[in-house]
């Protein structure tokens, strides 16, 4: 059974939610920068959830989706403390976290805050580090100063209108920092990334593999996807993903002779 609501965080900014009850361990989404848990990932996840009879949750960060709260206002470390209040009070026992793009940053910033809890991570264009890889450091002088003098900067997206960029969010981030140093997880983790995608480039996938500390870490590569990752064929492919890492064995056995699991 799907249920939904809106959990007050404790500062009055409600997030809202969207949770299916089902055998553990429980999927939780989380969406990308400016994105939300109504895509189409999200909901084919949730589909292929309620077919099996799997527990998920997804959620809308504040300032995304339908949660309160203003976008401007937000930082790595709230949005990563809005994933924990989520996860905390509406889930119990192992996760399998999924996070696209910011939001696979996240899952490993969630990951390292409750490592006893999660079992695996899947990443979809998974973007750790993008304030400053992929924003500061792709940015003019004259864009730094006006970031610096104003504390925002409006950048043009393909996605639709520009995107706020805050020195607040470029500043906060580079306390969340995860590929200068070792990622201490070694929970199964899969990064799933388009060879074509052009907004994170498919190398922060290596990047990421080999910070993390686990051995249990496989890369997916699809010579020909964009970073939404949204196409059926992606779709597909994540599906598989999951339910490799649901089965008795981890999916194990079929990879051995060759199987994909379906």
């Amino acid at each position: 059974m799907e249920t939904t609501g809106r959990l007050d965080r404790g500062d009055g900014t409600e997030l809202a939610w969207v949770k299916l009850d089902g055998a553990s361990p429980t999927v939780v989404f989380l969406p990308g920068f400016r994105s939300d848990m109504s895509g189409d990932k999200a909901t084919a996840l949730a589909a292929f959830c309620a077919a099996r009879g799997q527990a998920m949750l997804r959620f809308d960060y504040s300032g995304h989706g339908a949660s309160g709260g203003t976008f401007e206002q937000g930082t790595i470390s709230q949005w990563s403390a809005d994933a924990l209040t989520a996860i905390d009070r509406l889930t119990e026992g192992p996760l399998i976290l999924i996070g696209s793009s910011m939001g696979g940053w996240l899952a490993l910033l969630t990951a390292l805050k409750r490592p006893e809890r999660v079992d695996a991570i899947i990443g979809i264009a998974a973007a750790p580090d993008f304030t400053q890889r992929l924003m500061w450091e792709a940015m003019t002088f004259d864009e730094r100063a006006r970031i610096t003098r104003d504390g925002i900067l409006h950048i043009p997206s393909q996605y639709g209108d520009a995107t706020p960029v805050t020195r607040a969010l470029i500043e906060d981030g580079r306390s969340h920092l995860l590929l200068e140093g070792p990622i201490l997880l070694d929970c199964k983790v899969r990064l799933l990334h388009g060879q074509a995608d052009p907004d994170v480039p498919w190398e922060l996938a290596l990047r990421t593999a080999e910070r993390l500390i686990g051995a249990d870490v496989e890369i997916v590569l699809i010579k020909d996807g964009d970073h939404r990752l949204s196409r059926p064929g992606d779709l597909a492919v994540l599906r598989r993903t999951l339910a490799a890492l649901l089965a008795p064995d981890g999916g194990e056995a079929a990879s051995k002779i060759g199987i994909k699991p379906t």
